[in-house]
């Protein structure tokens, strides 16, 4: 089990020397920019210290969405654009990307040059966006961000030694702690706000152990520049712990998908034409069929009777989507204390029969349950993340795969 420890330093101290580890240590540096407080941050940070080592212009990657606040346009123009001391990427290629407010389009492309005529946005003119499909000798049409990211940091590297800094902070959510703390991964030095990615490339995450307090005290002391959608996500109501900023149709993002309609409603049309299920997304991302409010079990059925009906009501492929993801569940328990009994439909389950004591600890997600499988189906949950699966690098293919074999 990890354990924090507490170092003498500050925060803000203790990211400075990081950032000059790294500026010392590596020729060749990128950071990631997503245009949201963290990545701004960093990326001001560390400007600050590349001009103090004449190590200038550094090298910067946005990914553009395409669905973006024209708030987080204007601060990534405000960076990035006409700016000498940085060198950006900024990329507008159509890639695979959620969508979790849909049953039937599990995915959507920003950036598809099919669908120009409902692109969220104009497609920015700047010398330094790339939209050209012939630009990265690696780059496939559709190709998925994460897949996208490993081969650009390759393509990147050229062979050499290469770091990527990447503004995650581990307060932020369980699945950023685990990518840093992952006790599997290999470290740079054994550094451990350090992980390698493949040959020669590393990613660090310099404020790792920042809190999202730490985040606006320093936009504040240091005059930082930011993301003004924040304004008017704090005039909304949102705390400074809520407050995120992704592409919209995510498995988290969709929670707020009605500030879109909020913070800027001449956006809002745009966005919910854009992708099948978004305006659904929006309306029940609260409610029993897609947020956190209990599941609640229909009379005649048993939380296993009804898992199988849910299954059935769904698509072949994403029936068949879901049955290997709960194998894989099944067969973990299995070896944890439940072992498999029986083989039913395709589907190896466990009796699962609870006591009173139990169900409190099948609530804290300690054991296995066949609630926790039907939830997972009626939230549109694809990548299982109620059953403690993460995202994995192109499991998305094999969902592919899937409909092709059964079709739609």
């Amino acid at each position: 089990m990890s354990t924090k420890i507490h170092l003498e330093k500050d925060v803000y101290t203790t990211a400075i020397e990081r950032i000059n580890f790294i500026l010392d240590e590596f020729e060749r540096i990128y950071l990631s920019f997503s245009g949201g407080k963290d990545s701004s941050v960093l990326l001001q940070l560390f400007l600050q210290e590349a001009e103090r080592k004449n190590k200038l212009p550094v090298n910067v990657l946005y990914i553009d969405f395409e669905a973006q606040y024209k708030a987080t346009i204007n601060h990534v123009e405000e960076l990035l654009i006409n700016n000498p001391k940085v060198e950006p990427f900024w990329i507008c290629l159509p890639m695979n990307l959620r969508n979790a407010v849909s049953s039937y389009q599990s995915q959507w492309q920003c950036w598809n040059p099919e669908k120009k005529i409902r692109w969220v946005r104009e497609l920015p003119t700047y010398d330094c966006v790339i939209n050209n499909l012939d630009y990265f000798p690696f780059f496939t049409y559709g190709v998925e961000f994460e897949e996208f990211i490993v081969k650009f940091s390759e393509w990147f590297a050229q062979g050499e030694k290469t770091a990527c800094l990447v503004a995650i902070r581990a307060d932020e959510s369980l699945n950023r702690f685990r990518t840093i703390k992952n006790l599997k991964k290999e470290r740079y030095n054994d550094l451990g706000y350090s992980t390698k990615i493949s040959e020669k490339v590393y990613n660090f995450y310099p404020i790792y152990d920042w809190r999202v307090e730490d985040i606006w005290s320093s936009v504040g002391k240091f005059d930082l520049k930011y993301n003004k959608i924040y304004d008017l996500m704090y005039q909304q109501g949102k705390s400074i712990h809520r407050m995120r900023l992704c592409q919209p149709y995510g498995d988290d993002q969709r929670q707020g998908l009605e500030l879109f309609r909020y913070l800027e409603p001449e956006t809002w049309f745009k966005v919910v034409d854009r992708v099948s299920g978004a305006n659904f997304g929006n309306l029940y991302a609260n409610t029993y069929l897609m947020g956190r409010m209990r599941v609640v079990l229909p009379e005649d059925h048993s939380w296993k009777s009804y898992t199988f009906f849910l299954l059935s009501t769904l698509p072949k492929y994403e029936s068949e989507w879901y049955k290997i993801k709960f194998q894989v569940f099944f067969d973990w328990w299995g070896k944890h204390g439940y072992p498999i009994d029986q083989e039913e439909q395709g589907l190896r389950f466990s009796s699962m029969m609870f006591d009173k004591e139990e169900r409190k600890r099948e609530a804290k997600k300690e054991i296995p349950s066949w609630r926790r499988l039907a939830e997972v189906i009626i939230k549109n949950d694809k990548i299982c993340k109620r059953l403690s699966f993460a995202g994995t690098k192109g499991q998305f293919n094999k969902y592919k795969e899937l409909k092709e074999i059964y079709g739609y």
